[in-house]
């Protein structure tokens, strides 16, 4: 693998050198964008909007716009900025890792030790371990800044980006109910379905399976075989009914993970 970014870790006073990495990988098909004519590949091109030429990336600079100008921006600009962020994931406080709502999560990383960080890395990880606590830290990466969550594992320390507070949309605009009455007899049937379906979370019983069917259907037109075509109709049912679908929930086996 090859690291998205490296620098180093500050913990207080010490600083860990180490390398980040991404620790996801899509599951999805590669799909090709085809001209619906001839199936010709689709291609983008950098173009440029005056002369409508193309233009390479080596020529490719950022800018942003100030009353009508744009000013030019380099590495050393973004570096300028705060370099100390550029280099530096500085964790700034511990906390409980329940104290943060999940919608904050976004996109989860592998931290590994450079070269003589293996020491004060292992020992930021067991710390870490045996206080149960997680680290919030900020850096910048791709001219951005991330707030970020350091999390230990027996192995490997975790670096989960996670999102600002001004980056979640207020809910309030949702047309959520309210005044509803939930009968107590309801209300028991739901908990009694949900003790039911209760067991421990193993992620290895869940799998891509779309990805496999989606083949399954491409092999097929491959060798002129037309796929079947299944719909599915969402059916909006009076309340009236909700006692009933508890209880022909509750005598419905639990299905496989998929």
């Amino acid at each position: 693998m090859r690291p998205l970014w490296t620098g180093a870790i500050g913990f207080g006073l010490v600083n860990i050198p180490v390398k980040l990495y991404s620790a996801t990988q899509g599951s999805e098909l590669s799909l090709d964008m085809l001209d619906k004519k001839d199936h010709s590949n689709i291609k983008y091109k950098r173009v440029n909007a005056e002369t409508g030429k193309e233009v390479a990336w080596e020529n490719i600079v950022k800018g942003y716009k100030i009353d009508d100008k744009y000013v030019i921006l380099d590495d050393k600009d973004f570096e300028a900025a705060n370099a100390k962020k550029s280099k530096l994931i500085e964790i700034t406080q511990f906390v409980n890792e329940k104290d943060i709502d999940v919608i904050f999560y976004e996109m989860p990383y592998y931290l590994e030790p450079d070269k003589s960080g293996e020491k004060p890395y292992a020992l930021l990880r067991e710390a870490l371990l045996k206080a149960g606590k997680v680290g919030i830290a900020t850096f910048v990466m791709r001219s951005k800044e991330h707030l970020t969550v350091i999390r230990p594992t027996e192995h490997v320390i975790q670096l989960n980006r996670i999102r600002f507070a001004q980056e979640i949309r207020d809910p309030k605009d949702l047309k959520l109910p309210e005044k509803v009455t939930i009968k107590p007899a309801e209300l028991k049937m739901a908990m009694t379905l949900i003790d039911q379906l209760t067991e421990k979370f193993d992620i290895s019983e869940y799998k891509d399976t779309y990805t496999d069917q989606l083949m399954s259907v491409i092999e097929a037109k491959a060798k002129g075989v037309k796929p079947k075509v299944s719909h599915m109709k969402v059916v909006h049912k009076t309340s009236d009914d909700l006692m009933a679908q508890l209880k022909a929930s509750l005598g419905t086996k639990r299905k496989k993970a998929s």
